[in-house]
């Protein structure tokens, strides 16, 4: 079981790496450093189409990490 559960483990993080290096970035240059508050506070987008879908399986991931560090600990 607790090499089920590290082998899901390295799987899960490899998973969340890649994830994260897909993702664009939310400034681009000086002028994001500039103007990222004033973006914040008045121009709310929402993530539309492979943003989003990035977005949530980086949650997925995140958690399932969270999980599998803590089972792994548990069942050592």
């Amino acid at each position: 079981m607790h090499t089920l559960l590290i082998v899901l483990l390295l799987i899960d993080s490899i998973a969340l790496i890649g994830v994260v290096l897909l993702q664009s970035g939310k400034s681009a240059g000086l002028s994001g450093a500039i103007s990222g508050g004033a973006e914040q506070l008045f121009g709310k987008q929402k993530a539309r189409g492979m943003d989003l879908i990035l977005q949530r399986t980086t949650v997925i991931l995140s958690v399932l990490f969270f999980i599998f560090a803590i089972a792994v600990v548990m069942f050592e």
